[in-house]
């Protein structure tokens, strides 16, 4: 009996934590797409990506500085970056989880899927 409790207690704690991180994973998206749209609505009113010619910031100093700037395309690029660390933040969130549920075989899961996804984030950086 005591054995049967442990487990629906278990099961009740594991749905909590699906349900608050998919609730993080919608506020994620909700957030990069407003400010996408915020980013998008600048430049269609002021005809003006804030950045001479076809340049744009391509490392974090100049898009954050650009943020700051409120220059338009810089705002995208911050809600694109948004927009891509979402799901990286839910690995993060899922591996603490999992350490708090003593699933040791999943934590090492969710920090094989941080190397891959810091490695193809160095990857890209190089060949960009």
């Amino acid at each position: 009996m005591a054995e049967q409790q442990q487990q629906a207690s278990r099961q009740d704690r594991a749905a909590e934590v699906e349900i608050a991180i998919s609730k993080m994973l919608r506020i994620g998206i909700v957030l990069a797409g407003l400010v996408i749209v915020t980013g998008l609505v600048l430049f269609l009113v002021t005809g003006d990506s804030g950045y001479p010619g076809d340049t744009f910031p391509t490392s974090l100093p100049d898009i954050f500085q650009g943020l700051i700037q409120l220059k338009s395309v810089a705002i995208i690029e911050v809600g694109l970056i948004l927009l891509i660390l979402t799901p990286v933040f839910r690995v993060f969130v899922s591996m603490f989880a999992f350490i708090h549920e003593k699933d040791y075989r999943f934590v090492l899961i969710s920090i094989f899927v941080l190397i891959i996804l810091g490695i193809s984030f160095a990857l890209g950086k190089v060949g960009a």
